[in-house]
């Protein structure tokens, strides 16, 4: 699958980041130990995980930093979604292409989860 690499500079320094170019609202990019790691559509219903993901997030109300928050503490993994700047001032200075082969999140991580 093809994502955008792109380089910010913020007040804190120049920060890369591994986007969705076209995302939509239910297409997430999951970091592990702040390199990206999984691809969750929460409307891919074909994958296991990904059903699984749309009941925890979307079924339940919850969000999906509070379902990784819960993954990550339940599995002594640590899951989180890439944040460019913690105040919103950013500004992209550089963008390429990447090819990354993301899979869903491990259903074994899922199961019983909340």
């Amino acid at each position: 699958m093809n994502f955008a690499t792109n380089t910010y500079r913020t007040i804190t320094g120049v920060k890369e980041v591994v986007e969705i170019p076209k995302k939509k609202y239910h297409q997430w990019l999951v970091y592990q130990d702040n390199k990206p790691a999984y691809f969750v559509d929460f409307y891919d219903l074909a994958k296991e995980s990904n059903a699984m993901m749309n009941s925890l997030v979307l079924c339940s109300d919850n969000t999906l930093e509070y379902v990784l928050k819960i993954i990550s503490q339940r599995n002594n993994i640590n899951l989180s979604l890439p944040k460019i700047s913690r105040i919103g001032l950013k500004r992209r200075i550089n963008s390429k292409k990447t090819e990354l082969d993301l899979q869903p999140i491990p259903e074994k991580w899922l199961a019983y989860s909340l």
